[in-house]
This record gives structure tokens, C-alpha cells and sequence, in this order.
């Protein structure tokens, strides 16, 4: 099997890729000899751009390099966001998203889902330093500030969970964290895999567990509607790195065997 060829774009916007989406993306997929993986690259040992070298890493990152060796063509990564890859997707901007997809109603309606792989709740992080977030139940009192990156799971989850605190939306994850030590913001909310990076790299943050599974989403891979071969060619695809280790080998490596879906 020849190895994949790697490389990083922001490809521009312009639907060039949708008409291949009447003849089936996984033959256009062969006929140009390249894989094209929207990631969202803000997204620590998902699909994160390491800021010390620049280079791409993660459990995805991983996993899109072994779907393209699988297809024998070159690898494309397409930087989106969690607001903007259904977009991609429609215009055929890219194959599919490969950065920990969380399975939500809304998503459902805009993309077809692969099997799940990942399955993650929601937590809390808060200054070690702070006085008014403790504990879980802290969170939602009058004058608590609480936020989120707009576009993630967490966004329409905490709209509905909050009845006396504050949401503040941002556009990154690295603003979360911002205002949070910049006391505007009392804690913020993230997923398993990120409270990886909190830990590993903030020493001034603590990660509060949540109750039971608060919030838990399966994560998948996400393809456009209407291409039932691509998607099961991709569901074929994990089925396959789960049975020969290769998921698990995955998650292992960037610390995600935790919330990995056997």
C-alpha cells in the first residue's frame, strides 16, 4: 500500500468539489487522487496545530492519514471551524470532518454521521484560585459567568442547562481561557480531550467532573447527505481500524483510550 502524502490548506470557498457529489464522492475521491479531511485545528489531540512547530496532531489526524493509505491517494487537511464544516461539507469544500464530531439533533439534519468512536461529557474548568466556583453546583448562580466557543456542543447545551448564570459565546478556545483569567468569565466549559491540554499546560486551572455523564455526546466522522456509498465505504473504514487495532492505537496515543467507544 503507498504511503499518503500529508499537507495542510485552507481551501478557499466555491463549491469547485460539489459536482463530484453526483457521481459519488468516493469516485471522485479516486479520480483526483486526493482525500480532502475539514479539521478544526484549535482542537488539543483531536486535530490540533501544535503551536511550538506547526505541525497537525492528534487522534484524527491519525485516522484521516490511515483512511487515505486505505484509498491509496494523497491527504488534504481543510481548515473549518465547528460553525462553518457543515457549510464545507454542502459545497464539497471537502470529503468529510474528521475532528470529533459531537452527534446533536441539529447536525443530524445537515450531515449523514459515521458510526461513533468517542464519547465524551461535558466538564468544567475554573481557576484553582477562585472563591465562587468550587463545585459543580456553583455554576449556575446569579452572577456567574460561564462560557463556551460558538459552533460546539457545549454552546446550545448550556443555553438550555443555565437558569442564573451567564453564557458568553466566543469564537476560539484560547478566548476562553482568556477571560477566564481575566476574571469576565467564572469558568468554562470543554470536553474531555481539551481538559488534556488544561491539565498538561495550565497550572493555574482545575477541571471540575460533572454529575454522571452530564452532556455525553458520541463523537463520528461527518459526510454530506445523499452518498450512501461514501458513508459506508468511511463506516468500513472504522470498522476495520477498530478490529486491527488501529482506532485503538489511536486514542491510545494522545490520551483518549478513556472515552474511546469499543
Amino acid at each position: 500500500m503507498t504511503a499518503a502524502l500529508a499537507f495542510c490548506e485552507i481551501f478557499p470557498a466555491g463549491g469547485a468539489l460539489a459536482q463530484e457529489a453526483d457521481a459519488g464522492r468516493l469516485a471522485g475521491i479516486g479520480a483526483r487522487g486526493e482525500l480532502r479531511v475539514c479539521i478544526w485545528p484549535d482542537y488539543f489531540a483531536i486535530s490540533w496545530r501544535n503551536p511550538r512547530n506547526g505541525t497537525l496532531e492528534g487522534m484524527d489526524i491519525d485516522m484521516a492519514e490511515a483512511l487515505a493509505r486505505r484509498l491509496r491517494v494523497r491527504l488534504r487537511f481543510v481548515e473549518t471551524s465547528f460553525v462553518d464544516f457543515t457549510e464545507r461539507l454542502d459545497r464539497g469544500d471537502c470529503d468529510l470532518a474528521m475532528m470529533g464530531v459531537g452527534i446533536t439533533p441539529e447536525r443530524e439534519a445537515r450531515v449523514d454521521f459515521s458510526h461513533p468512536y468517542l464519547s465524551s461529557p461535558v466538564y468544567a474548568v475554573t481557576p484553582r484560585s477562585s472563591g465562587r466556583v468550587r463545585q459543580w453546583s456553583d455554576l449556575d448562580r446569579p452572577g456567574i459567568v460561564i462560557a463556551v466557543v460558538a459552533g460546539t456542543r457545549m454552546e446550545p447545551l448550556m443555553r438550555e442547562a443555565l437558569r442564573h448564570a451567564d453564557l458568553l459565546v466566543l469564537r476560539s478556545p484560547l478566548s476562553r481561557e482568556q477571560e477566564v483569567l481575566a476574571g469576565r468569565a467564572d469558568a468554562f466549559m470543554t470536553d474531555y480531550p481539551y481538559t488534556r491540554r488544561v491539565l498538561e499546560v495550565q497550572d493555574w486551572a482545575r477541571v471540575i467532573e460533572p454529575p454522571g455523564r452530564f452532556g455525553n455526546s458520541l463523537y463520528a466522522y461527518a459526510v454530506r447527505k445523499g452518498d450512501p456509498a461514501w458513508l459506508a465505504e468511511v463506516n468500513a473504514f472504522l470498522d476495520a481500524a477498530r478490529a486491527d487495532g488501529t482506532l485503538a492505537a489511536a486514542a491510545g496515543r494522545h490520551g483518549l483510550t478513556r472515552i474511546l467507544v469499543e
